[in-house]
């Protein structure tokens, strides 16, 4: 489920941000593959390698989890201020962009600031990756919602490739 669903979005976002999707067809998989393809089958896909970014990109465009907990303590999410009076999954109207660190597996991601982010990965690749983040959630949440779905809020990955960035990884999964 998780492979179909990301080869869905990963074809609906690709005028956004370039992604790593090669294909998911085993028959194109290199040739070592061939003796796996029974368990390859719907369960895999060929991807560009590339540097994973050291940073998470989460954009939140309801107000739950960790955000909602956050905003009744600070009134903000992430040190970005909200409106007095917002309610347990109250809708954003312009969603927010809130990344963290990268987190070794059993850790738990920490927030930080796009300037802590900017720090991490350069100014360019940081705005490169909070807009399509963004992007990327608006188109999602408006897809979504025409088939009664609510996002309320997603992470991304991002890798570097040469110069660039591409969305690597799942994808709104």
């Amino acid at each position: 489920i998780l492979t179909s669903l990301s080869e869905y979005w990963f074809r609906v976002l690709k005028d956004i941000v370039p992604n790593h999707l090669i294909t998911t067809n085993v028959d194109e998989f290199p040739a070592a593959c061939r003796s796996h393809i029974d368990r390859l089958e719907g369960r895999s896909m060929l991807v560009k390698k590339s540097i994973p970014a050291p940073v998470e990109c989460i954009v939140r465009g309801y107000l739950v989890g960790s955000g909602w907990k956050e905003y009744q303590r600070t009134g903000a999410v992430c040190g970005i201020p909200l409106p007095a009076g917002l309610v347990e999954a109250s809708r954003l109207d312009e969603p927010i962009f809130t990344p963290s660190t990268k987190a070794a597996v059993g850790a738990h991601d920490i927030n930080i600031t796009f300037d802590d982010m900017v720090q991490k990965l350069g100014k360019q690749r940081a705005e490169v990756m909070r807009d399509a983040t963004v992007a990327i959630y608006r188109r999602a949440r408006k897809l979504a919602e025409r088939k009664g779905i609510i996002i309320a809020d997603t992470k991304v990955e991002f890798g570097i490739e040469n110069d660039g960035v591409i969305l690597i990884d799942e994808v709104l999964t």
